[in-house]
């Protein structure tokens, strides 16, 4: 029983079953946000397309297709928005913080390998390069420019 109770008290354990929860939760926010903005959006241009009671037989037997193109539509539309209202926003966000952090590696001018700012030597081709040193900030009062010489 105490092996049980290690199991279900693992960080990774946890973690997925919170995981799966907000995604259920997730889930019916997004089929509400489905069924209440996007499904109406599309009837303005021209009806709720319904495919549920399609269907044909085959020697007796009902194959219900239109359910299947039913939650086709509504897997597409899910997907649609999750991607445009959560995925895209979310990269961009991640790229803008990544921009921000300062780079450790540049390309060697030989091979266009990636090597340290710090390397006077490329570690695949081997060619002396010069060491990138950090510009030195502008004193106070003092531009950008005139630091410079320019």
């Amino acid at each position: 029983m105490s092996g049980f109770k290690k199991f279900l008290m693992q960080g990774n354990m946890v973690q997925l079953a919170v995981a799966v929860v907000i995604g259920a939760l997730f889930s019916d926010l997004v089929t509400a946000f489905t069924a209440g903005f996007i499904t109406p959006l599309i009837g303005v241009f021209g009806g709720v397309p319904t495919f549920g009671d399609l269907y044909f037989e085959v020697n007796g037997s009902r194959f219900l297709y239109g359910q299947f193109v039913d939650a086709l539509v509504g897997f597409l539309l899910t997907a649609a928005i999750v991607y445009f209202f959560v995925v895209l926003p979310m990269t961009k966000l991640m790229e803008r913080f990544a921009s921000e952090e300062e780079a450790t590696t540049r390309p060697c001018p030989h091979c266009q390998s990636e090597i340290s700012k710090a390397a006077t030597r490329c570690a695949f081709c081997t060619s002396e390069v010069a060491a990138e040193t950090p510009a030195a900030a502008p004193a106070a009062g003092e531009t950008a420019t005139a630091a410079t010489g320019s």
